[in-house]
């Protein structure tokens, strides 16, 4: 029986209409650094939206991810605060300002956070699995996962298909970041995938050496759940421990010094504790499973240090394959400019014929940069068949019309402002409900926001 074709679609998380500075993520030196600046959550929208319409526009396959709804009054009340939504903001900032900004955090922008997600392919029933990410780690992003499972679930319905797992239990030892630590590597057809989870810490072993600045967030076991859930061969597995050093230099997720696509992998050569073991297992799954070579491309210190690393989100770029051949293009962030040995750097992965990369392209997200994400940060990566695919919901699925109605949206319902004295405005919550109430019609979602099904 001939198998069917298999894709590659990038569902970009939009930034909301809250999006502000307010420094939330600890251990993330770009949002630590931007706390207390005036953000421009039109310009963010914007930027993020282009981004997507130029990989659209290279024939890869893009979709988006609504943002949610801010700030999150539900959660508010649970935290103490009484009365009216007017006076309850007003209490919040006044009386626990932190408490306020966290609620009204834009940072399921961050779709590479939302979930994991393994293929059809990869799974011992044949169907995609879905486990959204508990992000327990944070209280900001701790509030997303059960919108995050509506709305995956108003994208893939068709239970035939698609498995839905809800996140796990929201405790220190099974902390979950999602996508941002879990790469697939595939043939050219996306086929026959090994998948890498890389974690922080095991919880089971608290005497094992732990970072000294910033606190881990991914942990082993929860890692080995999500496998386990998703039904994937211990075959196609492989689990590594991020560099305690690494994560202390600002490299709170692994997608910010290493990046995999299809049968690529570029990383710090300083990302894992016992790196050179890391490299050897997931090489030898690889090849034993495609029968073919991991392209392997390991950057040492001497040739970029993890502060570079971290100051030029290079390895937070995107890899992505145009249609029509083995060449791969590198959408990387500005930011990579304004660090030497970065340019240099991407300059030389374009020009070695020992990789595929044959173009560097460079994307303006400043807007989100500054509050501590780049390209990769932006996207969840989902592998579909052209069945899986019709079965999806097709409204979120981007192409010009699209791109101009969002466009236009975002024009209409943002503001070019936002401070923290702006979060405890009740017309703020009600610019973002009305914006998001419009979206979910535009893309088809149904009822997947709390004052939609409180209504």
């Amino acid at each position: 029986m001939k198998q069917e074709p298999l894709f590659e679609v990038n569902f970009d998380g939009i930034v909301g209409p809250t999006h502000h500075y307010a420094g939330l993520s600890y251990g993330n030196l770009a949002s630590m650094t931007h706390r207390g600046g005036t953000a421009n959550p039109r310009e963010a929208a914007l930027q993020g939206l282009m981004k997507m319409k130029r990989l659209s526009d290279l024939g890869i396959r893009q979709a988006v991810f609504p943002p949610q709804e801010r700030p999150d009054v539900e959660v508010l009340r649970r935290l103490g605060f009484q009365g009216k939504e007017s006076e309850l903001l007003e209490k919040a900032a006044r009386e626990a300002p932190d408490l306020l900004a966290a609620c009204a955090s834009a940072s399921s922008m961050w779709a590479a956070n939302a979930a994991s997600f393994s293929p059809g392919v990869d799974t011992a029933d044949g169907k995609a699995h879905f486990t959204p990410a508990n992000l327990s780690s944070e209280l900001h992003r701790s509030i997303e996962h059960n919108t995050t499972a509506r709305i995956l679930k108003a994208i893939f319905p068709d239970e035939s298909h698609f498995v839905h797992h809800p996140a796990l239990p929201s405790v220190a030892s099974l902390g979950d970041e999602g996508a941002a630590n879990h790469t697939r590597f595939c043939d050219a057809d996306w086929r026959e995938g090994v998948h890498l989870f890389v974690f922080g810490k095991r919880a089971s072993d608290p005497a094992e050496s732990a970072p000294r600045r910033f606190p881990p967030r991914q942990t082993y076991e929860a890692s080995a759940a999500v496998a386990r859930l998703h039904r994937l061969d211990a075959g196609r597995v492989v689990f590594a421990r991020q560099n305690p050093d690494a994560i202390d230099r600002g490299a709170f997720h692994n997608d910010v010094v290493a990046v995999g696509h299809r049968n690529v992998f570029l990383c710090h050569e300083q990302a894992f504790t016992d790196a050179s073991s890391v490299f050897t297992e997931l090489e030898e799954r690889y090849t034993r499973l495609t029968s073919r070579p991991l392209i392997l491309i390991k950057i040492g210190p001497d040739q970029l240090s993890l502060e570079e690393a971290v100051s030029s989100y290079l390895f937070n770029s995107q890899l992505v394959s145009p249609p029509g051949g083995d060449s791969m293009i590198l959408i990387a962030p500005m930011e990579c400019r304004n660090v030497p040995r970065a340019d240099r750097l991407l300059e030389t992965l374009r020009t070695d014929p020992g990789n595929p990369i044959r173009e560097i392209q460079y994307v303006d997200l400043r807007q989100s940069m500054e509050n501590g994400g780049g390209p990769a940060c932006l996207r969840l990566r989902i592998v579909l068949s052209e069945t899986e695919f019709r079965l999806s919901n097709p409204a979120v699925f981007l192409d010009e019309g699209l791109y101009q109605k969002l466009s236009g949206w975002i024009e209409k319902h943002y503001r070019d402002r936002l401070s923290f004295n702006d979060l405890s405005d009740p017309r703020l919550l009600q610019e973002c409900r009305s914006a998001l109430d419009e979206l979910s019609r535009m893309l088809d979602l149904g009822s997947v926001y709390p004052f939609q099904r409180n209504a």
